[in-house]
Formats: structure tokens, sequence, C-alpha cells
């Protein structure tokens, strides 16, 4: 049994095929990667990793399959499988996550090879327990596979108050204990027991809370746009095996089956990025937090579907195009085109009169909240501060965005005008 201090769960036990995954090289490389990756350019203590969430995760799966009376072979399965769900991010945590897709063909969950690969496989056949069940389980594959990547899952309730704790933001406040007493199994379903629709909406809530003031936070976006720009013209520039592979000590694999980005640490990417000219002003601009500004930020309304199916390489030409209308260096103009989602958690099940109900249909609050979350949706085109106003003009051409008439920046009251309309900054 090995016991460990969390600044969040307290004292966290781990014995059997947790104590013996801990140590493998892919466990302790999540040591290195912070798990919200730029967002402590605006929380200085956002400093957590995705190691220390990993514990946080096995930790309240233990809980889950005590309550659930869940024991034996599937417990060690899903116990398994709390410890390695995040073996596979990139550097960086999720800021890299397009690249990783682009290189790879796969998410960050997406991990069948890895655990297929030693150290982590002798691990587990000493414990008889598939590699391939375990990676279908961090997939959410499965009953218990809910419990990891499900509308309910532990993932999400450690990030929340984790992420809150760390950054010092009240939002992010959940009762995982109440919740995960309430969880239980119908035909198959993860939902929350009778009377439990006020646990499922505080989740909701936190989510719903976290979203612009963390995870979406507009320097928090600059910043990710920033960073992952300097390291595709590290990918494009055929320089990342150079630079990378001599730094990584995970695997060191010679049959090139784990791929780079899977081995890098946040460490090993700043050096890489500082070792080549054309990444070494964007990662200075980082490092002093010399960042850029908003151009354009705007709703989705204004922004045609089209925009959401680019590759990265359609991206860096858009952002050409408008570096030339505007007459400005194409390293100076940065497009971010977030995802357009809705908020999975909605979609969580509970039980009322004996009948399993979906949480929005339920609930007025929910989806309230839902239209909050699509609310916030923003396109973002950075650039330095001098060059706003006239990336915003050539941006909002190219890009076709039903935005009209002059831009004006107003400095003292620090918001975008556009006809009238205010868009906070």
């Amino acid at each position: 049994m090995i016991t460990i201090k969390d600044s969040v769960h307290s004292h966290i036990e781990i014995d059997g095929v947790g104590a013996s995954l801990l140590d493998t090289p892919p466990v302790q490389r999540l040591r290195h990667i912070r798990q919200l990756g730029t967002v402590q350019l605006v929380y200085p203590s956002a400093n957590h990793t995705r190691f220390e969430h990993s514990l946080g995760v096995y930790h309240l799966v233990r809980q889950a399959l005590d309550h659930l009376g869940i024991a034996g072979q599937h417990a060690r399965e899903i116990e398994a499988a709390a410890m390695v769900h995040d073996v596979g991010h990139a550097p960086f945590s999720h800021n890299l996550e397009p690249i990783l897709e682009e290189e790879t063909g796969a998410t960050h969950d997406t991990i069948d090879h890895l655990l297929a690969a030693p150290p982590i496989v002798d691990v587990l056949e000493r414990f008889d327990l598939s590699p391939a069940t375990i990676a279908e389980l961090v997939r959410g594959g499965g009953s218990l596979g809910q419990l990891l990547a499900g509308e309910l899952d532990v993932d999400r309730m450690d990030y929340l108050v984790r992420d809150a704790h760390h950054t010092g933001v009240p939002y992010g406040t959940i009762d995982p204990g109440r919740l995960l007493r309430q969880l239980t199994f119908v035909d198959g379903d993860l939902v929350l027991a009778e009377g439990n629709v006020q646990s499922a909406e505080n989740l909701l809530i936190a989510r719903a809370l976290m979203n612009p003031t963390v995870y979406n936070h507009h320097v928090s976006r600059i910043s990710k746009a920033m960073l992952r720009r300097a390291f595709w013209e590290l990918v494009d520039g055929g320089d990342l095996d150079a630079q990378i592979d001599p730094l990584v000590s995970v695997w060191q694999r010679d049959d090139g089956s784990v791929h780079p980005l899977r081995q890098a640490t946040d460490h090993d990417v700043l050096v890489a990025m500082a070792s080549i000219p054309r990444t070494r002003p964007l990662l200075q601009r980082l490092i002093n937090r010399d960042l850029f500004k908003r151009a354009i930020w705007a709703e989705r309304r204004h922004v045609s579907d089209g925009l959401f199916d680019l590759t990265i390489a359609e991206i860096r030409g858009l952002e050409r195009e408008i570096a030339d209308r505007a007459g400005v260096s194409s390293e100076h103009v940065l497009l971010d085109i977030p995802s357009d989602t809705h908020m999975t958690e909605a979609s969580s099940r509970v039980l009322v009169n004996g009948e399993i109900r979906r949480l929005d249909e339920q609930s007025p609050l929910v989806r309230a909240l839902q239209d909050s979350h699509d609310a916030q949706w923003r396109l973002g085109v950075y650039s330095p501060e001098a060059t706003t106003a006239t990336v915003a003009e050539a941006a909002a051409g190219i890009l076709g965005l039903d935005i009209t008439g002059p831009y004006v920046q107003e400095r003292g009251r620090g918001i975008h005008r556009r006809l009238g309309e205010f868009v906070d900054t």
C-alpha cells in the first residue's frame, strides 16, 4: 500500500495494479505535463500536473467502486485505466491536441499501442489484464468505462475541483463524494439516483462558470494559440524528430511505434522551440508574457460553418492571406477557431419518478446553462497590439464574418465596437 498526500483529496491510498503502474516511466512523465497548459499565464498558481490529476481520478474511481460494490477483476481493470488514462497526452495537455491528432491520427485517449508496449504491458500482464480492455475503458467503452469517460465521469469531477483549487477561483466547487454515492447502473447506463437533479445541476453550474473564467479565458486562448503556432512551425519545418528525439527519456524505443509527441514533456518542447530561429521569437514572447491582443473576438452567429472543418495547414493559409491584406508579417496573425461543441454534461441521466431522463430535458436550469455555454463561444484573431486594427479589417473580409463597419478600438474603455455593438475584451 502506498499513501500519497494530495492537496485536493488529502490522503490517496494506492495498491495492486495502480501501485505497480505508478512508477512506470509513462505515468511518471505526467509529472512534467501541466494540467492546464498556458493557463498559468493568467493564474500563476495553476502549475498542477497531469500526474496529480491521474492520482485524483484513481482515488475517485476507487470510491465509486466501493459504493457500487464492484470488486475483483473488473475493479482492477478500471483502476488500471484510471491510472493510465492520460498517458497519451502531448506536452501542454490540450494545447497541442490538434497537432497530436494531425501527426498521429489519434486523440489523446487513443492509447492502445502505448498500453501494448513495455513497460505498461508488463505490468498489465502480471495482473492478468488485457491492454485492449484497458484502452477501451479509457475511451468510455462498456458500463464501467462510463466512470472514466461519460457525462458523470470521475475525470470531470477531479479536474473541476483541482483546477478551481489551483487557480484560486471558487466556481469549480462541487461535492464529488455526494455525486459518487448517488451513482447507480440501470440497464448498463450510469445514472444519478432518484432525487439528485440538484447535484447534477451543481456539476453543470461549476463547468459553465469555469469555462469563461479559466478554460476559455481570452489570455489562455491567446497564449495557447501562440504556443501552438510555435510548435506547428517546429513540426512543419521537419525539426520535430531532430529536436525532440535526443530529449525524450520515456520509452527509448527504436521501432518508431511511439510518436515523439507521446514521449516528450513540456520542458522538451520549450527547449526544442528555443533551438530553432523561426520559433524562438514566439517562445520569447510567451516566456516574457508579451502576448498578442485580440483583433477580432467574434460570436458564433457571425461565423460561417465552413470554418469548422479546416486543417491546421488551411488555417495557416488563411493567416497568411490576412497578413498579406493587412500588410503585416504572417507571423503576426493567429486564427483561433474552437470546436463548435455543446456541454456533454447536459445529457447526463437522472432517475425521476423511477424513469431515466436526460438532465437537459428535466432541468430548465441546465437548458439555460447550455444556452449560456453556446453564447460564450468566440472565434479569435490575434496580433501584436500595434496591428490589431488593420488585422481586424483584413480578417473580417477574408473570413466572411458577418461584421461590417469601421473597426474602432477605444483604449480608454477597453472595448471593441462595430456598428454600436460592444464585444467584451
